[in-house]
């Protein structure tokens, strides 16, 4: 049988063509027809979830292929003391600048858009120099509250490297995706048999940093852009490692990943970052899922910059001590 990177057009930069989205489209389904059961596979970003749903790619899906949502909203598994610290932060007075999705995700009592009601001064930024250019706009401290897995991370890492105004600073929220690929595949009972890895993170990890997962356990990886047939083509290679039991790492992005990614922003984003456990929103505790500054840039921590008190928030004991204890 023809490889998927074969049919026609797939290598061509046409990536909204419906001509090709319906040979990928049946490609898929005589990949799954071989199989002849029931397979799960999982994304692990949720852009991939938002084409899927934007250009209606799961009515081509085969009834037998169930492609499941994973943990690939940064701003969704920012856990609840995660918010807490920017609330707090926000309500002693310090300018707290982030992207416009953190504003209404919920702390314990409040979110970023609560504290704002109230007076307090948010800043919507649109990228990490962004909230740079807000504290050099002020002689009031500004804290970053800095979301994202890898790519958003490098960013902030640069920052930090950049030589900020005193008066800034970063709370990290950042996450790293592969430890929590490992907490899925090690799951009892799981029932994934292949992962559908985020091209704008391999961008800058390189799809390599997947084979010692894929030897670990036996599951491959396929390495997609957003483009809808990206998304397709994709996942016609995932069945078609499933189907021959050939579990490998396929770069189906070569046209913005390449296998050791992105060397100098790797550098940056691990002189700046270390990676330590943590809870994500809803699904468990992550060990060294979590990105926080190195101690050589404690200036520029707002965890140990700023004493945060998060009790004063709990009015109500929370439901777990164990999440409502952040991270550092």
């Amino acid at each position: 049988m023809a490889d998927v990177l074969t049919l026609p057009g797939v290598s061509e930069l046409k990536f909204r063509d419906p001509a090709q989205a319906r040979a990928l489209a049946a490609a898929l389904a005589r990949v799954a027809t071989e199989i002849g059961r029931s397979v799960s596979v999982m994304h692990v970003c949720g852009s991939h979830e938002q084409s899927i749903a934007k250009f209606g790619l799961r009515s081509l899906f085969p009834k037998t292929l169930n492609v499941i949502m994973g943990p690939g909203c940064p701003v969704c598994v920012t856990d609840v003391p995660e918010v807490d610290e920017a609330v707090v932060l926000a309500q002693d007075g310090k300018i707290v600048a982030t992207y416009g999705d953190m504003l209404k995700v919920p702390g314990t009592a409040k979110s970023l858009a609560d504290a704002q009601a109230e007076g307090a001064r948010i800043e919507i930024v649109y990228s990490a120099s962004q909230a740079v250019e807000v504290a050099r706009d002020t002689t009031e401290d500004v804290v970053f509250f800095a979301s994202g897995f890898e790519t958003t991370a490098v960013a902030t890492a640069a920052v930090v490297l950049g030589d900020p105004p005193p008066n800034f600073s970063v709370l990290s929220a950042h996450k790293y995706i592969p430890p929590v690929m490992e907490i899925v595949a090690e799951m009892p009972g799981t029932k994934i048999e292949g992962f559908l890895a985020a091209g704008h993170a391999a961008t800058i990890t390189g799809s390599k940093i997947f084979e010692r997962f894929v030897a670990k356990h036996g599951i491959p990886v396929v390495v997609a852009g957003f483009e809808p047939l990206d998304i397709l083509a994709g996942l016609v290679k995932l069945v078609e490692l499933v189907r021959d039991g050939t579990p490998r790492v396929v770069n189906m992005f070569p046209r913005c990943v390449t296998p050791e990614g992105n060397r100098n922003a790797q550098a940056q984003l691990w002189k700046v970052f270390r990676t330590t456990g943590g809870r994500w929103r809803g699904i468990a505790h992550v060990p060294n899922g979590n990105l926080r500054l190195r101690d050589e840039f404690t200036a520029v921590d707002a965890r140990r910059r700023y004493a945060i008190d998060l009790k004063r928030l709990w009015t109500h004991a929370p439901s777990s001590l164990g999440a409502a204890t952040p991270s550092t």
